[in-house]
């Protein structure tokens, strides 16, 4: 059965009509309607398959679904060296939030060294998902054990109109204020984000579990007025 087949035959039309809500800038006709474990299934399936390799290399895609298997396959290659090309192959045609988030490839994780100069180019994009994808990234393997200072200095350069990069440096500062407040609060405190990026961080981490209420207390002195 060819992968569209497939796809149709898991569609979910009340999962298409959700989807096409939270993905808006994405043409509802270019929605199968594909609930996301049923598509972790297909992808590990898939995976096994000689048409895959042949799939990774057919872009663009037609349908916003097959984007999403896309990025599950190329999450799970083993290969950092594989993987990384696949990656860069692919993000030229991410042009949503929700492929660009699901984009996690878990070799990353074992190739720190070389993974953050690969981070610094993708988040210096000028592609909103492709910089968005970099600092999604940075935000997943390098905010713990690996954690720099100088790191802090990759979202906070990023200066754009785009609303999905906006969130995500926002995304980025709320995770860094809980899990490296020490290092990040100087950034609030010193207003160096764009002013819509500052306050929607501010939001961000008073809304987040993991901050105290005295430090929630404390951002909110920090909030740029309009």
């Amino acid at each position: 059965m060819k992968i569209q087949e497939q796809l149709f035959a898991l569609q979910d039309k009340e999962y298409r009509n959700f989807q096409s809500e939270l993905v808006p800038e994405i043409d509802r006709e270019t929605i199968i309607g594909i609930r996301i474990p049923a598509m972790r299934k297909l992808a590990k399936s898939y995976a096994k398959e000689q048409e895959s390799r042949e799939f990774l290399q057919c872009l663009p895609h037609t349908y916003y679904d097959e984007n999403i298997l896309h990025a599950l396959l190329v999450s799970d290659i083993n290969d950092y060296q594989e993987c990384v090309e696949a990656v860069d192959r692919f993000l030229p045609f991410v042009d949503n939030w929700a492929v660009c988030d699901i984009f996690s490839p878990r070799v990353f994780r074992k190739n720190r060294e070389d993974l953050i100069g690969r981070i610094r180019k993708w988040s210096a994009s000028r592609e909103p998902y492709t910089c968005r994808f970099g600092m999604k990234m940075l935000m997943t393997h390098f905010l713990d054990g690996d954690f720099r200072e100088e790191y802090l200095e990759i979202p906070a350069a990023v200066h754009s109109d785009e609303y999905y990069v906006n969130m995500m440096i926002a995304w980025f500062f709320a995770t860094a204020l809980a899990r490296q407040w020490e290092k990040t609060i100087p950034y609030i405190e010193e207003k160096r984000l764009d002013r819509w990026v500052q306050n929607k961080t501010i939001q961000k981490a008073r809304e987040s579990y993991r901050i105290t209420d005295e430090q929630k207390e404390y951002l909110k002195k920090f909030k740029i007025k309009c």
